[in-house]
């Protein structure tokens, strides 16, 4: 009778000392379709940032209510992000989440709520995103009344910044301090505060804050100038991307779509063919993590071959595509990325 075969063993010490129980366990498990689409794009995102290159990381949906700062907080002070674009609800709820945590509400059985138990909510003052409710007095109160001066006086002295530099500036002054309600090493804004890391953030306008600042300048108590506009960010990410897309380049991972990942993107052709700098690199590493279909000419659902044809991407950058929820992927890729 012969001997029974046996697959050869592969190294476990050697694995072990580049990768953490995490990755192996991806490398091991995730071998097919969109889990094996993890698994390359993590490689790859290793692999740019080994060769030297830069990542931006753009975060759409609500992320910092899913307190993927945990994680984002690591990557950033391991310097494996260099840069993210995000919307203003991920600029702001990352710092609700720090300052007002504990009377935040998760509601496991959401998706049994009538209209009458939605009203419910918004009386008591619970915002609801999916399953968690954002407390209205404590997380976006608490954040007006420590940005509120901080608005006025950059108003009265013909100051004018950026969004998530107003909220650098809240973190940084420690005003925020005596509210904390999780470990501030948690918060991926705080990391960002304490590296100066670039944002880009378009559309602020939409976010809680937005509307408030909105409604201050409506009032007179405001300047609206105060507030950098979309146009200067992207004036100022041309600045940035010029500076920093040498060697290996740039990368792009994109969380889910909308306006935190079109904007940014856009830079390469914008400089390319509207301002013809023809040295200009493309973007040198592409991930999507999205739901997203392509019907109805969805720019989010869009498959990444088609930003060649928009000067965005090159054919030869690598291109990975994740179809799935980012708040399971992501983690995973970042995981993977900082060895665990």
């Amino acid at each position: 009778m012969s001997e029974t075969w046996k697959a050869p063993q592969r190294s476990s010490t050697a694995l072990a000392e580049k990768n953490g129980t995490i990755s192996r366990f991806l490398e091991k498990y995730y071998l097919h379709f969109n889990a094996a689409s993890v698994v390359d794009a993590a490689r790859g995102y290793s692999l740019h940032l080994t060769e030297g290159g830069k990542m931006m990381v753009t975060l759409a949906g609500a992320m910092s209510t899913a307190e993927m700062g945990k994680l984002l907080a690591e990557m950033i002070r391991q310097d494996k992000i260099h840069i993210i674009s995000c919307t203003g609800a991920n600029l702001e709820e990352d710092v609700m989440n720090l300052v007002a945590h504990n009377d935040y509400r998760r509601l496991p059985n959401y998706r049994d709520l009538s209209p009458q138990d939605e009203w419910e909510l918004a009386e008591k003052g619970l915002n609801r995103v999916t399953d968690t409710c954002i407390p209205e007095d404590t997380a976006i109160r608490r954040m007006e009344a420590v940005l509120f001066p901080i608005w006025q006086e950059a108003s009265r002295n013909g100051q004018r910044r950026f969004p998530h530099e107003f909220l650098y500036d809240a973190l940084l002054s420690g005003s925020l301090e005596e509210h904390y309600q999780i470990d501030p090493a948690d918060s991926w804004m705080m990391a960002a505060a304490e590296k100066d890391l670039p944002i880009v953030c378009p559309g602020w306008e939409d976010s809680t804050l937005g509307n408030i600042f909105a409604g201050y300048c409506l009032e007179g108590d405001l300047n609206a100038q105060t507030m950098k506009s979309g146009i200067e960010y992207m004036m100022e990410l041309a600045t940035w991307y010029r500076a920093n897309a040498k060697g290996k380049g740039i990368g792009f991972f994109q969380i889910g779509g909308g306006i935190a990942g079109d904007f940014p993107i856009c830079v390469v052709p914008m400089l390319r063919q509207d301002r013809d700098e023809d040295n200009i690199p493309f973007w040198s590493y592409f991930c999507q993590i999205s739901d997203s279909t392509t019907s109805y000419g969805s720019y989010s659902g869009a498959v990444p071959n088609e930003k060649i044809s928009w000067g965005k991407l090159s054919v030869d950058t690598p291109r990975y595509v994740i179809e799935s929820d980012a708040t399971i992927v992501a983690p995973l890729i970042f995981a993977w990325v900082l060895e665990w």
